[in-house]
């Protein structure tokens, strides 16, 4: 079973995250299978339930809600996270000529609206803006993610690839602290880990979310070849594979990481909180970290 994270004081999630991504891309997205998928997450102490509007051409959130309408028992089991403010040229926004960011109030109002519709929810546990808006006016933003905060249909509110100085900006504009930022981290991605992100949330005990923790698939390509081999060898110790050990490796480091793991194979949903059976100490931490690298750290 994996444990509970508290996300300052606001919420609290599971350790371990379900990533919904790719729930709409399935072959079956029937009410029945996508319930039975909560399930199996929920067996494993695993509640959290990570989505973004954008997710499946912008249909992810009512394939999740097509469940939640099924067997309306399972909203007060999980906690639902989502996003808002990309706006590209697909699904309900294919009249649009690009991709871009949109994190005026009218455009996040209307996302969390149309996002309560999608999953039959009448409250989003954590909202999350989905990128940096190089255009963003923070005092528009702030104030109107403050409005969904105080209006009961948001109950906390956090980013997601954001820097330090992105978060600052959008927090300087807030009342309601912002409680998580969601950034790739992974044995492949490391760089969060040596170039100040982690860090810097470390010192502002701030619980960073890692989307794609297995690399996006490439940690079983050639790419991730050598630390797959470390990750092997670890497991094969303790009775996992390697992706329990790479998922471990996150779990493991003192930032309080909270994976947000995504698949639409039964069986290895049912597997997931297998990482938290996997001990790492220090030396078996930097064995995978010098795999990664490919060197000796300095």
């Amino acid at each position: 079973m994996t444990d509970r994270l508290s996300l300052s004081g606001q919420l609290e999630i599971s350790r371990l995250v379900y990533g919904m991504w790719r729930v709409a891309d399935d072959s079956d997205t029937s009410p029945a299978y996508v319930q039975s998928k909560i399930e199996a997450c929920l067996a494993q102490g695993i509640t959290t339930m990570d989505q973004a509007d954008i997710y499946g051409d912008y249909g992810a959130e009512a394939v999740l809600g097509g469940a939640l309408k099924a067997a309306p028992a399972l909203r007060e089991q999980i906690e639902i996270v989502t996003k808002c403010d990309i706006v590209a040229p697909i699904g309900k926004y294919s009249d649009k000529r690009l991709k871009y960011y949109d994190t005026s109030a009218a455009h996040i109002t209307a996302s969390v609206e149309a996002s309560l519709t999608n999953m039959a929810t009448d409250r989003i546990d954590l909202l999350l803006v989905h990128r940096p808006d190089p255009f963003m006016d923070h005092e528009e933003t702030g104030k109107a993610l403050d409005g969904l905060v105080a209006s009961g249909k948001v109950r906390s509110v956090g980013v997601s690839n954001f820097k330090f100085h992105d978060w600052n900006l959008l927090q300087s504009a807030m009342s309601t602290p912002l409680c998580t930022n969601q950034i790739e981290a992974s044995v492949l991605n490391y760089a969060p880990f040596i170039e100040g992100d982690i860090q810097w949330m470390q010192e502002k005990a701030i619980r960073p979310m890692a989307w794609s923790p297995l690399g996006g698939g490439r940690l079983f390509g050639a790419e991730g070849a050598a630390v797959r081999d470390a990750l092997d060898r670890i497991g094969k110790a303790q009775g996992v594979d390697a992706t329990a050990v790479a998922v471990a490796w996150l779990l493991a480091h003192p930032a309080k990481l909270a994976p947000v793991m995504g698949t639409n194979n039964l069986d290895r949903i049912a597997r997931i909180s297998d990482a938290s059976k996997v001990e790492l100490d220090r030396e078996s931490w930097f064995e995978i970290l010098t795999a990664a690298q490919g060197h000796e750290v300095p």
